[in-house]
C-alpha cells in the first residue's frame, strides 16, 4: 500500500460528458418544446429534484425500490417543468424518462476527458470515477463511452453499491480505504456544487470545480477549491509541466 499515491477522482454525470444533450432531446421529442425554451435553466432544476427525491427515497445509496425510483424518474420532470408553466401527466413523463434512458447509452465524452485520463496515468496518478447513482445505470454510461478502457475496475465507485452518496463525505473515505490513498493526496473534479464541491471538501480532499455552465457557487463552503471550464483548463491544473 503506497499512501503517498497521489490520485484523480473524477465524477461522471455532466463531468465526463454533457449530461444536457440527452435531457433536452427528450423533452424535446416528447413535449414538442420549442428551441427558445430555456433548456440548460430546466436542466438544472430537473437535476435539483433529481437529487432532493433521490436523498428522500434513499435511491442514491441503493436502498429503495423500483416503484421509489420510478417515482424520481418521473416526478423530477413533472415538478421541475411545473416551474416553467409546464404541466407534465404522468404518462408524459414515463415517455420522457424512456427517451432520456435511451439518450444515455449513445453518449461520448467531453474533448479531451480520455486523453487526460490517459496521461494522468501514465504521469503516475491513481484515476478513478465517483459518481451517485445504481450500478447498473452508472455502469450502463461508463460503458457507453468506452471508459471501463482508461479506468481499472476496482477504482470505480458507484454511491449504490458503496452504501453513501455525495455529498456525504463518508463515500470519499470509502474510496480511500478500497485505494489506499489518504484525503490530502487526492482530487476530486466534479459539475455539482452540492454534490461535488461540499462533500469532496468535507472529506478534506482537493477539489476542482468543473464549471462548464458558468453558475454561481450555491453556498458558502470552508474549504479550497480551484475552478475549471474545460478540459484544457484541468489539464493546465493536472498536469502543469506537460508539455
Amino acid at each position: 500500500m503506497n499512501l503517498q499515491k497521489k490520485a484523480v477522482f473524477f465524477d461522471v454525470d455532466d463531468t465526463m460528458y454533457d449530461h444536457l444533450h440527452p435531457t433536452r432531446d427528450a423533452l424535446r421529442t416528447v413535449l414538442g418544446l420549442s428551441e427558445r425554451f430555456p433548456y440548460e435553466k430546466a436542466y438544472h432544476r430537473i437535476r435539483y429534484y433529481s437529487d432532493v427525491l433521490s436523498a428522500k427515497g434513499g435511491l442514491l445509496e441503493g436502498k429503495a425500490g423500483p416503484d421509489e425510483l420510478d417515482e424520481m424518474r418521473e416526478g423530477r420532470f413533472i415538478l421541475a417543468l411545473q416551474e416553467f408553466g409546464i404541466e407534465v401527466t404522468r404518462e408524459q413523463a414515463v415517455h420522457v424518462q424512456q427517451e432520456y434512458l435511451d439518450r444515455q447509452y449513445r453518449i461520448e465524452p467531453f474533448e479531451g476527458a480520455t486523453s487526460l485520463i490517459n496521461d494522468l496515468s501514465s504521469a503516475g496518478f491513481l484515476v478513478g470515477l465517483i459518481t451517485n447513482g445504481l450500478e447498473e445505470h452508472q455502469m450502463s454510461k461508463i460503458k457507453a463511452m468506452a471508459l471501463e478502457n482508461h479506468v481499472a475496475a476496482e477504482h470505480i465507485f458507484v454511491s449504490g453499491t458503496v452504501g453513501y452518496a455525495k455529498p456525504d463525505p463518508r463515500i470519499f473515505e470509502v474510496v480511500n480505504e478500497r485505494t489506499g490513498t489518504l484525503a490530502e493526496h487526492c482530487c476530486y473534479i466534479g459539475d455539482s456544487w452540492r454534490n461535488d464541491v461540499t462533500g469532496a471538501i468535507a472529506a478534506n480532499w482537493q477539489v476542482i470545480w468543473f464549471n462548464h455552465r458558468n453558475a454561481p457557487p450555491e453556498t458558502d463552503v470552508l474549504g479550497i477549491y480551484k475552478t475549471a471550464a474545460s478540459y484544457a483548463e484541468l489539464r493546465r491544473l493536472l498536469l502543469p509541466d506537460a508539455r
